[in-house]
């Protein structure tokens, strides 16, 4: 019995220890507990996470020749759609350009992705997406430079850029009058993909 009891409390002790040491961990890495158990969770990208982000990377390659996205900002068009439209749409950004060259952010939500727009002479310049955060690895964070290859073939250009101190690949793909350039922080980690007219 009182064997019993003490297994019980040893139990309950490393469990609560465990706890506060997930809590901890999220206060001071900046990562909130679900955070850090949800990218425990989706480091492992299985057969079925490949086919959606797949899915997802095909999703592009017909919008882009009307220099559109798929989803939620299939209604904007570079070159065409205004910042007044945008956020008639999307409501303010929730971080707003400081220049001509920043961007209107979108931050991904629930089961939305993240997008940002440049705009020129208040017309969109460029749009980017940034994915989801949740179940990434089912979205661009699936999308590996292998698969990009193997399903589009050979890019226009891949080109080496810098983003501070990190080096980033850009592999472009023109799609008529657009060109469409995925960014890479590595060849399995898709950061962003751009759209926007074609030399531009």
């Amino acid at each position: 019995m009182k064997t019993q009891k003490s297994i019980k409390q040893m139990i309950c002790t490393a469990t609560l220890t465990g706890v506060l040491a997930v809590g901890t961990l999220g206060v001071t890495s900046g990562i909130s507990p679900v955070q850090t158990a949800s990218a425990a969770t989706t480091s492992k990208v299985t057969a079925s996470d490949s086919q959606m982000a797949l899915k997802t990377l095909n999703s592009f390659y017909k919008p882009a020749l009307k220099g559109q996205f798929p989803g939620n900002a299939s209604a904007f068009t570079v070159g065409k759609t205004t910042r007044n439209e945008v956020v008639k749409a999307f409501g303010k950004p929730d971080q707003a350009m400081k220049d001509s060259d920043g961007f209107d952010v979108y931050h991904a939500e629930m089961g939305n992705p993240g997008y940002a727009f440049n705009y020129k002479l208040t017309k969109i310049r460029e749009m980017r997406y940034m994915g989801t955060s949740v179940e990434r690895q089912t979205n661009i964070g699936g999308i590996t430079m292998k698969m990009l290859l193997k399903n589009w073939y050979t890019p226009t250009s891949t080109t080496t850029i810098k983003n501070g101190k990190l080096k980033q690949t850009k592999v472009t793909y023109v799609r008529g009058a657009y060109q469409l350039e995925f960014i890479f922080n590595s060849s399995t980690e898709l950061d962003h993909i751009n759209l926007r007219e074609k030399g531009v």
